[in-house]
């Protein structure tokens, strides 16, 4: 771990963070008024839209919700079967193709609400994004989305099969991120904050009515993806039922890394902002992509991080750059090489998600070992892509 100390409060880098944009983003964070103590970069950092992704800090008083992020509880979910992968090698597209039938991928979502499969809609918070998004988010729970977003079947070093789900709250996320944050730019418009608004950094007062308004949607939202990765993993499980009768799992891990919470650091209560990052404690997930390895591991919970710790491997290119540098072929070439089988509507886009457009998980692993412990390494064996 490096130091920047140049601002008005420092930035604990771990890794080889040397991004111009992204170490710029953090500087802003670290120059915020109301940030406390310093701000944390965890090695899979990169470049987001007002905060880096992969970015951690803590503020007194306020909540910033490009400082969350779009994709409201975006997280992970990972579980073991008994099955083994002479079990399943034989079949994979099969079962990939399945899963891909059962759960809906992209801008699809399920034709009728979803509401009777989940409690989560049982008490929605008063907040006129979610009253309208609500009929909606009933028919995308249980889906996977897009981009980055994916279910893949997993091996470890003993030949058992893992499913390693990651998507977070779809649309209705989305939503409530670019309400409160219009609400907060408005704001401090108004009441002239200090904080530029090009950052991108909108805040909102955590004891006022809208503020509260938006840590209670926001909160709603980490509920929501977190069913929704619960009804997918169920939809898996399904499909693994039919093909190979009876199956066991082992009980889920489930991580979020958009977000934010009310926590104790440094002696302060604070508002602690991981976006694209995980609270290490217990048990958490680190995936890497869709050709390289993942990781089951024991979070640390080291009190310089923020007891954070990466959320992945963390891009190295972004999107547009690896659909022009990347050829699709040549991808899929390689995840054949790799043995990784891929099932995907859309495959014109699959490079913007090779393994090339990602930094090296291993390296990554190495950089946080203060951070996190490893358990479990996994190997993919077929990937779903949103």
């Amino acid at each position: 771990m490096r130091t920047i100390t140049t601002e008005r409060v420092p930035i604990y880098v771990w890794g080889e963070i040397d991004d111009p944009d992204t170490l710029a983003q953090a500087r802003n964070i670290a120059n915020l008024p109301f940030a406390h103590h310093h701000v944390a970069l965890m090695p899979d950092a990169h470049v987001g839209f007002g905060m880096p992704i992969g970015g951690v800090f803590a503020a007194a008083g306020q909540v910033v919700p490009h400082a969350v992020g779009l994709d409201i509880g975006c997280g992970v979910r990972a579980f073991k079967t008994d099955l083994q992968r002479d079990d399943v090698e034989p079949v994979l597209d099969d079962v990939l193709h399945a899963i891909m039938r059962d759960v809906p991928q992209g801008f699809d979502w399920h034709h009728e609400s979803q509401a009777h499969r989940t409690d989560v809609f049982d008490e929605v918070p008063d907040s006129p994004v979610l009253r309208a998004e609500k009929a909606r988010a009933e028919r995308q729970a249980g889906t996977l989305g897009g981009g980055n977003h994916f279910i893949e079947l997993q091996q470890d070093a003993d030949g058992f099969v893992w499913v390693m789900i990651h998507c977070g709250s779809r649309n209705v996320g989305k939503q409530v991120a670019e309400h409160y944050d219009a609400i907060a730019r408005d704001l401090n418009r108004r009441e002239g904050s200090p904080v530029p608004p090009q950052w991108g950094l909108a805040h909102l007062d955590v004891r006022s009515a809208v503020g509260s308004e938006y840590l209670a949607a926001m909160g709603w939202c980490l509920r929501f993806a977190k069913e929704n990765r619960r009804l997918i993993a169920e939809s898996v499980r399904d499909v693994l039922r039919r093909r190979f009768g009876s199956v066991s799992f082992a009980p889920d891990v489930d991580v979020h890394h958009n977000y934010a919470s009310t926590e104790t650091h440094f002696g302060r209560d604070v508002i602690v902002h991981r976006k694209g990052a995980v609270h290490a404690r217990g048990t958490v997930v680190v995936p890497g992509s869709m050709g390289t390895a993942s990781y089951i591991a024991e979070g640390l919970a080291n009190p310089d991080s923020f007891e954070s710790c990466s959320h992945g491997a963390g891009r190295a290119l972004g999107r547009r750059e690896a659909m022009r540098r990347l050829k699709r072929d040549e991808v899929l070439r390689d995840l054949e090489r790799r043995g990784v089988h891929l099932a995907k509507g859309r495959q014109h886009d699959v490079a913007e998600e090779a393994p090339q457009a990602y930094k090296d998980i291993e390296s990554v692993m190495a950089w946080q070992r203060d951070l996190v412990r490893p358990l479990v390494r996994l190997t993919p064996l077929g990937v779903v892509k949103g």
